[in-house]
């Protein structure tokens, strides 16, 4: 392995250490436990295990160890732990930082799991939380303080695909000694820079692009060295929330691809916006790589893509259920970043535990789908969009 790797030679080889067999695909340790050749040899593996050894499966495994490898590497992280889901990554990543009395600044355009994690699990347990307005630097100006401990946001905001300028905001939250947390899932990293522009801890939910053929759960915590072996693996190997070898293996195999997919999707993704961006059926037509989008520049500058993921308004909710049941190619389901393309009616589904009011506040209007696209022909899915929106 050398540091000089384009992110695709990186993808397929990064991380791979192969057993005294020399296998091709890497393998897959399925144990839980590992034998000592002596009382002695147990004991000094307990006090300091070495870069190569490993104690128990909630610990560390050989196969999620290069899964966490790997996925570093492109980031531009240090290191990584990788867990069971993606709402582990930010459970597990909040939690294993805070304790009561902390103060916390978040983007209030979050994911459903994400906002109850803030809402009710931290401020149970005595963690303060302050939502403002993601887009809005002067709102996290007056918010972040001098206890803050840390901010956390999602670099575009799903679903109304909203972007944070992570520059900005970790500047302000470094001015008080407060990490910078982010949930990358839309940015993915393919086209993430975040750790170069100023986050300090970046999350995965691997379910989505990284496994991307919607086969298996998982997520990635990622940072320094001192925070993930430090603060993130006491923490997570205690409370369960680690990786199994076996979805490890399939999480590197979806890297290996995961370059030619991603770039792929992004564009037909912009193909699609720009097919429909004056259909009279669309109140709004967003994505956040096209023109457009109120923060088109921010995003190029950020990412240099705007992702796979676009959103549309239909005005209503019988609009949008017209249109979703129309489709012929477009799978209905609550996942993204797949091979196949998804629609998602947010309302009623991802974000369908929020309150009508937050949701208005939010954007997230009765009309709106998300939609997530796959590996199709980016013809075929603008000729189904384009005849469910007629059906309309």
């Amino acid at each position: 392995m050398t540091d000089d790797w384009k992110t695709r030679t990186a993808l397929v080889h990064g991380g791979t250490a192969r057993s005294q067999w020399g296998e091709v695909s890497e393998a897959i340790f399925l144990t839980q436990g590992f034998v000592y050749a002596s009382a002695e040899a147990a004991q000094a593996r307990f006090i300091e295990a070495g870069p190569d050894e490993f104690i128990y499966a909630r610990y560390g495994n050989p196969t999620v160890a290069m899964f966490e490898k790997r996925i570093a590497m492109i980031e531009g992280a240090e290191d990584g732990f990788a867990t069971a889901s993606g709402m582990a990554a930010v459970s597990g990543a909040l939690t294993s930082m805070l304790k009561a009395g902390d103060h916390l600044v978040a983007a209030r355009a979050l994911f459903g799991s994400c906002l109850y994690v803030l809402s009710e699990v931290l401020t149970r347990f005595g963690v303060e939380v302050t939502f403002v307005d993601g887009t809005d630097l002067n709102q996290w100006h007056e918010a972040i303080r001098s206890d803050t401990t840390a901010v956390f946001f999602e670099t575009i905001a799903n679903p109304t695909l909203e972007v944070i300028d992570i520059e900005a905001v970790a500047k302000l939250a470094h001015a008080h000694n407060a990490l910078v947390v982010m949930d990358n899932v839309f940015a993915t990293p393919v086209f993430s820079r975040a750790i170069s522009q100023g986050a300090d801890v970046v999350v995965y939910s691997a379910t989505k692009h990284i496994d991307g053929q919607g086969r298996a759960l998982g997520g990635v915590i990622l940072g320094t060295k001192e925070f993930i072996r430090g603060t993130v693996e006491p923490y997570m190997k205690h409370t369960g929330g680690s990786m199994s070898p076996f979805t490890a293996w399939i999480m590197l195999k979806g890297l290996e691809t995961i370059d030619l997919r991603v770039r792929a999707q992004a564009a037909t993704a912009l193909a699609l916006i720009e097919a429909l961006q004056d259909h009279p059926k669309l109140t709004r037509a967003i994505y956040p790589g096209h023109p457009s989008h109120p923060q088109h520049d921010l995003t190029i500058h950020l990412m240099g893509n705007g992702g796979t993921v676009v959103a549309l308004d239909l005005g209503g909710q019988a609009e949008a259920f017209h249109f979703i049941n129309a489709l012929k190619i477009v799978l209905i389901s609550n996942n993204l970043g797949d091979t196949k393309s998804i629609v998602t009616h947010p309302a009623t589904t991802t974000h369908q535990r929020l309150p009508e009011a937050q949701r208005e506040r939010l954007g997230i209007t009765a009309g709106l789908v998300r939609l997530s696209l796959g590996i199709e022909d980016t013809d075929d899915l603008i000729a189904d969009i384009r005849q469910a929106l007629d059906a309309v």
